[in-house]
């Protein structure tokens, strides 16, 4: 979080004002055009550091900026040769020195379309970035810009070294100030999930090497970064990482530079597949997963809810956060589901327990209306949660959680699937349902957010959920507490915090009125006395001064 940095956030309002005075006024391009920077400067130091890192070690590597490269509509001509351009022009340190013209022309033509080309025609990357265009108009602008950006990675660094805060995380709440920007946020219900809500989430489900993740909703690609940081540091772990610090949020987190070989960095580039519906979203998380050190992401431009989406049982962890948008078109949703409704926050859900797999795990934000809705659809809903997986846990949050976007009240969802979608269910797969009722999550509930002390109750949740037992949490007068099936069952699979949660009241004793109105008398009768007294000792007061009138 960026509210105890003025500094940075200072910054960062400083290059939004320069793209709006330079002449691109629309939010979201502007965060396009912004992004594309970025990912020119992280790119250069990713590359300048992993060469370093490498002669250090002595490993091999083949840096991107090696060699040459031809554009690729000369590609595979006789004469192709003559325009080869040297790929070590094309990074940030070497364009930036360059005469403010000269830049943005540099630019426009050589570096952009060497980034959208840099992964191969063949590329996800290279297919989403076809019709990306870099619309800089002036040269100014393309200066001010690169400057402020330099200032803004130089700050990060600093802050990284000073707090000892993991720079790909100072690096992710830049971006999402960035992104809290947007005018539109919010539009079609989309809200970028708080990094820290992510972690508890991850920390939750405990993604391992190997498992298919996804996120069918994934926007910028939040969650499947913070699945990525999470495995990375495991790893790192297992193999003996030193110094390795919980962040201000009291997870830990090592950096994603930590030793990996090309076995283990294929299967994690490999493991994440992220859908959205946006296409803008779709490179915005490309190159933040790329910014990450994922050199080919798997994110791809689907609606997860049409008929043109037929993937089922396939993952084995699933994070999101989908958009409440309330309604969409029924013909265009697919014959797959079989919950009769319009609302995307229960066909997303149903959706995701289709494409688990036997065995796999979910974790999901929901608004917390669907935790209690009475209509048919909300019920049938929570009934394929509590019948065929196991729902190990509902968690509810404040609703200041997704501030400034929206104070909507949201939960999160745990659940492991039991039985699949053609299976006949002979025993319900939930035994039991943790509740969680979370109070704080360390940071103000206003539209500041400000961080507080401590980290409020995410790590008690962590590992009250990892200790949960039924036999011992069972008090409901605490925060946390087990409710067997049978109770959920006859309360219509009810699953809000507060049709369980026995809460306590502390008994006030009230006096008698008779007493309280005898007391107000007694108050009101020595007021008048005061007043009284006052007004003869004012009288007394006026004759003396008289008297020593007349005795001058």
């Amino acid at each position: 979080m960026l509210q105890n940095n003025p500094e940075l956030r200072n910054l960062i309002d400083q290059l939004w004002n320069k793209f709006w005075s330079g002449g691109i006024s629309n939010p979201l391009t502007a965060i396009e055009q912004i992004t594309y920077l970025l990912f020119m400067k992280r790119l250069d130091d990713l590359d300048q550091k992993r060469k370093a890192d490498a002669e250090f070690t002595g490993e091999a590597y083949v840096s991107k900026f090696s060699g040459t490269w031809i554009p690729p509509e000369h590609q595979g001509k006789n004469d192709a040769g003559s325009y080869a351009i040297d790929k070590d022009t094309l990074r940030w340190s070497y364009f930036k020195r360059m005469p403010a013209g000269e830049m943005l022309t540099h630019v426009q033509t050589k570096v952009f379309p060497f980034l959208k080309d840099m992964n191969g025609a063949e590329s996800n990357f290279t297919h989403h970035m076809q019709n990306a265009v870099f619309i800089i108009p002036k040269s100014s602008l393309m200066v001010e810009a690169v400057k402020t950006i330099d200032e803004i990675f130089e700050l990060m660094e600093n802050e990284s070294a000073e707090k000892g805060q993991a720079f790909q995380d100072i690096q992710g709440d830049v971006y999402e100030y960035l992104l809290s920007e947007i005018a539109t946020a919010g539009k079609n219900g989309q809200f970028r999930t708080p990094r820290h809500i992510i972690k508890l989430m991850v920390e939750l489900v405990q993604p391992q090497l190997g498992h298919k993740i996804a996120d069918p909703a994934c926007g910028t690609g939040g969650f499947l970064l913070g699945a990525y940081q999470y495995i990375v540091t495991q790893l790192a772990m297992k193999a003996g990482a030193k110094n390795v610090k919980p962040d201000e949020d009291g997870f830990v987190r090592s950096s994603v530079a930590a030793s990996l070989t090309e076995k283990v960095q294929a299967t994690l580039d490999s493991s994440l597949i992220g859908y959205d519906i946006d296409s803008t979203m779709v490179r915005l998380g490309l190159m933040n997963l790329m910014m990450h050190g994922i050199d080919e992401p798997q994110i791809d431009y689907k609606d997860t809810l049409s008929k043109g989406y037929d993937e089922e049982a396939k993952y084995d962890i699933i994070m999101a956060n989908p958009p409440f948008t309330g309604s969409i078109d029924r013909g265009d949703i697919s014959e797959r589901l079989q919950i009769s409704t319009t609302k995307t926050e229960l066909l997303f859900v149903e959706n995701i327990y289709r494409i688990l797999r036997k065995g796999g795990t979910a974790a999901v934000i929901i608004p917390q209306g669907v935790l209690f809705g009475t209509g048919r659809a909300f019920v049938s809903l929570r009934r394929l949660l509590v019948e065929s997986c196991d729902l190990k846990a509902v968690i509810t949050m404040p609703s200041g959680v997704f501030k400034p976007y929206a104070g909507v009240s949201t939960a999160i969802l745990i659940f492991t699937k039991i039985w699949g979608v053609d299976d006949k269910v002979s025993k319900p797969g939930t035994d039991h349902v943790w509740f969680f009722g979370m109070k704080d999550d360390g940071y103000s509930l206003d539209d500041k957010r400000i961080k507080k002390e401590g980290s409020g109750d995410l790590q008690h949740i962590v590992a009250s959920f990892h200790s949960r037992e039924p036999k011992t949490d069972s008090d409901r007068k605490l925060q946390y507490f087990f409710v067997p099936r049978e109770e959920i069952e006859d309360k219509d699979f009810d699953l809000s915090f507060g049709s369980y949660n026995e809460d306590i009241y502390e008994e006030i004793e009230y006096e008698d009125p008779k007493e309280i109105i005898e007391n107000l008398l007694e108050t009101e009768i020595g007021v008048m006395k005061e007043a009284e007294l006052e007004k003869i000792q004012s009288g007394i007061v006026r004759e003396l001064l008289d008297l020593r009138g007349m005795i001058k």
